[in-house]
C-alpha cells in the first residue's frame, strides 16, 4: 500500500465514522436544546479525552476510542435528577422519547440525503445484460478465487455464456460443486475454479458477483423517491435476513469494526458514488440497530419511556442499572461476534474486500 493510498483510506474511514456518529449524536443534542435540556457533554468516541472545548455550558470532546459517541444531558440519572426543567428526567416521558428517537432519525435522514445525491448526480443504476463484473460481495467464492471487478466471464465449464441471465442460471445449478470459469481481464484470457455457495434464502448456488451498470439521468424528485426507497429496501432486507437467520437457527453474517474499515477503505478507491452509498448504508445500519429495544441503545430507552407513558411510573435507578448491565453484556458479545466474523473473512480472503452494492442481488 502506497502512502497516498493509505492516507486516502484513512481519510475515508475517519469521514465515515465522524459523519455517521456526529449526525446521530447531533440529533440528541439539538432535541435536548429544543426542549431546554442542559447538555453537559457532547463526545465523539469513548475513553480519555484527546481534544476538547467548552462552549455554551457544553464540553465538546474527541476521545481516544472512536467506536461511537454520546451526549450527556444534565439529570440523566433518575436518582440524581432534582426535577428541574433543564434536566433530562425533569422532562415528561414523551419528550425523552423524542430525544432518544432523534438519533436514529438523523441516521436515516443522512442516508436519505446521501442516496438522493448519488441518484441525482450519478443517475439511476441500470444493470447491464453483459457478463462484465461490476461489483463483488465480501468473502464469497468469486473474491476468494481471485476474480476482480471489470473481469468479463466468457465460459462456465467450457460452455459460452453471452448474458448475465445465462451466467446466473448456470451458476445457480452448481451449488456446492466445482465449476471452471474462463474470463477476460483486459486482453488476457484466464481460467480458474471455484465452488458456488448455497444462498440460504433461495437454496441456489451463488459466487458473489454483481453485473456492471449503466446510469440513467433522473430529476431531483425522482432521485428523492429512489433515495427513500433505498432506505426502506435496506431496512426491510435487514429485517427479513435477521428473521430468516433466527428462524432457521443460522449464524448471522455481521460485519464488525474491522470489516467496516475494510469496506470503506476499498470503496474510497472505487469511485465517489461507492463511498457515498456505503456511508449511507452504514448510516441506515446504525439507525436500525439503535431502533431495536436493547438496553443502553436508543430503542431500549424508548421502550422504557413508552412503558412509563402507559404505566405512569418512572423507571427506578435499580431497574435502569439492571437493564444497562444486560445491554452492555449483549453489545459486548455482539462486538466480539462481529469481530470474529471479520477475522474469519480475513483468513479466507487475504485480499481487501470490495464494498457491497446496497440492496442488490448477487449471483
Amino acid at each position: 500500500m502506497t502512502p497516498l493510498h493509505f492516507l486516502q483510506s484513512t481519510a475515508a474511514v475517519v469521514l465515515t465514522f465522524s459523519l455517521v456518529i456526529f449526525l446521530h449524536e447531533s440529533g440528541h443534542f439539538f432535541l435536548c436544546k429544543y426542549f431546554g435540556v442542559r447538555v453537559e457533554k457532547f463526545a465523539f468516541g469513548f475513553g480519555p479525552e484527546l481534544l476538547g472545548v467548552t462552549s455554551g455550558g457544553t464540553r465538546f470532546s474527541i476521545c481516544l476510542f472512536p467506536l461511537g459517541g454520546f451526549v450527556k444531558p444534565a439529570g440523566e440519572e433518575v436518582e440524581s435528577c432534582t426535577g428541574k426543567p433543564d434536566e433530562y428526567f425533569g422532562q415528561n416521558w414523551w419528550r425523552r422519547f423524542l430525544i432518544v428517537a432523534a438519533g436514529p432519525t438523523m441516521n436515516y435522514i443522512l442516508a436519505f440525503a446521501l442516496f438522493t445525491s448519488v441518484f441525482y448526480l450519478k443517475g439511476l443504476p441500470i444493470p447491464s445484460s453483459g457478463t462484465k463484473i461490476g461489483n463483488m460481495m465480501i468473502g464469497y467464492p468469486a473474491e476468494q478465487a481471485g476474480l476482480q471487478i471489470g473481469d468479463v466471464i466468457k465460459e462456465v465449464n467450457g460452455t459460452p455464456v453471452d448474458s448475465w441471465k445465462v451466467l446466473a442460471e448456470t451458476v445457480h445449478r452448481y451449488t456446492g460443486k466445482q465449476i471452471f470459469l474462463t474470463y477476460d481481464r483486459g486482453s488476457v484470457e484466464s481460467r480458474l475454479s471455484l465452488i458456488p455457495k448455497k444462498d440460504p434464502d433461495t437454496g441456489l448456488g451463488i459466487i458473489g458477483i454483481l453485473p456492471d451498470e449503466t446510469f440513467q439521468s433522473i430529476g431531483f424528485f425522482r432521485a428523492a423517491k429512489e433515495g427513500a426507497l433505498q432506505c426502506w429496501d435496506i431496512t426491510k432486507m435487514t429485517v427479513d435476513t435477521l428473521a430468516s437467520k433466527i428462524y432457521n437457527h443460522k449464524r448471522p453474517d455481521l460485519a464488525g469494526p474491522i470489516g467496516i474499515v475494510q469496506m470503506v477503505s476499498r470503496a474510497a478507491h472505487s469511485g465517489w458514488e461507492d463511498l457515498v452509498s456505503l456511508i449511507a448504508l452504514i448510516s441506515v445500519a446504525i439507525g436500525f440497530l439503535n431502533i431495536l429495544p436493547i438496553p443502553l441503545l436508543d430503542g431500549g430507552h424508548a421502550a422504557a419511556y413508552l412503558w412509563e407513558g402507559v404505566s405512569g411510573r418512572k423507571p427506578t435507578q435499580q431497574m435502569v442499572s439492571a437493564a444497562n448491565s444486560v445491554g452492555l453484556a449483549f453489545l459486548f458479545a455482539l462486538l466480539i461476534f462481529a469481530t470474529y466474523n471479520d477475522i474469519l473473512r480475513l483468513r479466507k480472503s487475504p485480499a481487501m474486500p470490495q464494498a457491497p452494492a446496497p440492496a442488490a442481488a448477487s449471483h
